[in-house]
């Protein structure tokens, strides 16, 4: 039986990108689809990286050993070796969420944040990222085998997204794509021209970029894993809870235009404006988990909890599972996300 070709769009949004760990790896485990194309920013670069790098290393566990060494890297997983019937006894989710973001340290970290340049840090300025990206394996990363990789950055100066694909994905654009500016010095990186520009974290232009995956030699299906709420019931009140909206919301803001655009090309191709075969018909997937989503905040974004990213990276698995069982008939004949419910 052939599979299915897909592009995947994987979101940034920091420690919660540990769901996309689980969506990752449940696809991988699998093997029902082979991966054509990816695009990251963020947590999503980082998570695209690992993937391609493995693929090509040794498959499909390679791909899945990769993410598990990030991922151990980022929330030291290796001590979370609880038995089953500890796990009724921890904290919920929420309740883990709401004391990260209420903890004193939590508070004076933000607070600092908010009133203090990374810039200030001087010689005792460091980005954590830093030493598990440059552990990756660029050789592989940057290879013109196995999927087709972008990663997204936002150009401090013009605002402009910029694409890093092929030998251009360097430990640095990596950091680019990951760099939240209220924490971390903007990445230098040379242009075309050599001269240096700066870059902050990709979601603020593309989280992340769907155009790459327009090209038309990739496949019409693109599966996006989203980790940032696209809607919410309750109405923030509380100064933590209006920011971490405004989070949301922000980060979001660049996927929902270009899947608006992508619904207004479809729809002049539905109505015979525009030609069959002109404009390429794409099929729109995702996987998320807006409920979990709900439970967390900004705080459990940039404070990662080993007990938290298990939970999120269990939770992409079953999502990822439950994708398979349910949408798995659509891919390569039509799309599974209804966008004119979404936007008319």
């Amino acid at each position: 039986m052939t599979r299915p070709k897909i592009n995947l769009a994987l979101q940034g949004g920091g420690a919660h990108g540990a769901f996309t760990w689980g969506v990752l790896d449940r696809l991988l485990e699998g093997n029902e689809v082979e991966i054509a194309a990816i695009t990251g920013t963020s947590a999503g670069a980082l998570n695209g990286a690992a993937v391609k790098a493995g693929l090509i290393e040794s498959g499909p566990e390679g791909a899945r050993a990769a993410l598990d060494w990030v991922w151990s890297r980022v929330g030291q997983l290796a001590d979370l070796a609880m038995p089953d019937w500890l796990q009724p006894f921890l904290p919920t989710t929420p309740q883990l969420s709401h004391a990260i973001e209420m903890s004193p340290p939590y508070a004076l970290g933000d607070f600092i944040a908010r009133t203090t340049s990374p810039y200030s840090y001087g010689p005792f300025y460091r980005n954590p990222l830093e030493p598990i990206v440059r552990d990756m394996h660029f050789g592989r990363i940057c290879a013109g085998d196995g999927p087709a990789l972008f990663i997204c950055a936002t150009n401090v100066r013009s605002g402009k997204i910029r694409i890093f694909s092929g030998e251009e994905i360097t430990p640095d654009a990596i950091m680019a794509s990951a760099c939240l500016p209220t924490l971390f010095q903007a990445v230098e990186i040379p242009g075309e021209d050599g001269t240096l520009e700066a870059y902050w974290d990709g979601g603020y232009s593309g989280n992340p970029a769907l155009f790459p995956l327009f090209r038309p030699e990739l496949p019409s299906d693109i599966v996006i894993v989203n980790i940032n709420p696209l809607y919410r019931d309750d109405l923030p009140y509380a100064p933590h809870e209006i920011m971490n909206r405004v989070n949301e919301i922000s980060f979001n803001s660049s996927l929902l235009r270009e899947l608006r655009s992508i619904h207004f090309v479809q729809r002049l191709l539905d109505d015979g404006t525009i030609a069959e075969g002109a404009m390429k018909r794409l099929h729109i997937h995702m996987i998320s988990d807006d409920d979990l989503m709900a439970d967390l905040s900004v705080a459990t974004k940039t404070v990662p909890s080993a007990l938290i990213i298990q939970r999120l990276k269990e939770a992409g698995r079953k999502q990822a599972d439950r994708f398979i069982e349910t949408q798995y008939d659509a891919l390569g004949t039509r799309p599974s996300v209804d966008l004119r419910e979404m936007f008319d």
